[in-house]
């Protein structure tokens, strides 16, 4: 069970280099086989600083986007090119702490052997960002988990760990990397909940304000919802078949 490491990037040139050095050190003690970065057209040196770690660092890989495509598709882009069975993503502002890998994949393995479609998702124990992004996120949350009982109370942490073809035959949208648990959830997939570390930015900029957070995610639920029903009407009736 060979793990591929996802980052989608976009302007985190002060970031990345940091992040993959603290994943490089986690690579000796976990089955962590490589490294994708998604550079999703970013207008800094993120590709560039990414890309002078890969002297360190074997089988790191970097794509680039020719625009910005939004984190969604950067991840898809990340997960098409992956090389494993097993995909772990995390946020390439480096606010997800690599020593954690060691618990996501301990539960994994754990749990594994009960329910072979299994996803574990991080939960952040305590926020280390600014009071609008907390209460916005606190509000997105509610809402979202009250229309699609995903059961989930931070979607948003992207440390992420799950099959890359049980996120491969999801029906693809934009915005989708804001609503994976539902969406695994939905199509038969165990969801198992781990709480994680959240650090502050060690440097650059969030990429997302109050109503990124709040009204688009909130239109979103619109059309999730309507696919969430359409998943499960679909696993139901592969069971009775």
């Amino acid at each position: 069970m060979f793990v591929t490491v996802v980052l989608p990037a976009y302007n985190e040139a002060e970031c990345i280099g940091r992040l993959l050095r603290e994943i490089r050190d986690e690579m000796d003690h976990l089955p962590i086989r490589e490294i994708v970065v998604v550079d999703d057209g970013s207008d800094d040196a993120t590709a560039e600083r990414a890309i002078a770690e890969a002297r360190g660092i074997e089988n790191l890989r970097v794509l680039r986007h020719g625009r910005r495509q939004g984190q969604s598709r950067a991840l898809l882009t990340g997960i098409r090119a992956a090389s494993n069975e097993l995909i772990v993503t995390l946020d390439a502002d480096g606010q997800n702490n690599p020593a954690d890998l060691h618990t996501v994949f301990q539960r994994y393995i754990e749990a594994q052997s009960r329910t072979p479609r299994l996803m574990i998702a991080g939960q952040r124990r305590k926020r280390r960002d600014t009071f609008v992004r907390r209460i916005s996120s606190r509000i997105a949350n509610g809402v979202r988990s009250a229309m699609l009982h995903d059961e989930v109370r931070d979607t948003g942490c992207s440390l992420k760990l799950f099959r890359r073809d049980d996120f491969l035959e999801l029906p693809f949208f934009d915005h989708i990397h804001r609503f994976i648990p539902a969406m695994m959830k939905a199509s038969g997939v165990k969801i198992v909940l781990v709480d994680v570390d959240h650090r502050p930015r060690s440097g650059g900029k969030s990429k997302y304000g109050l109503w990124d957070r709040l009204w688009v995610g909130i239109h979103d639920l619109i059309g999730v919802r309507w696919l969430v029903k359409r998943q499960i009407a679909k696993v139901e009736m592969e069971e009775m078949l």
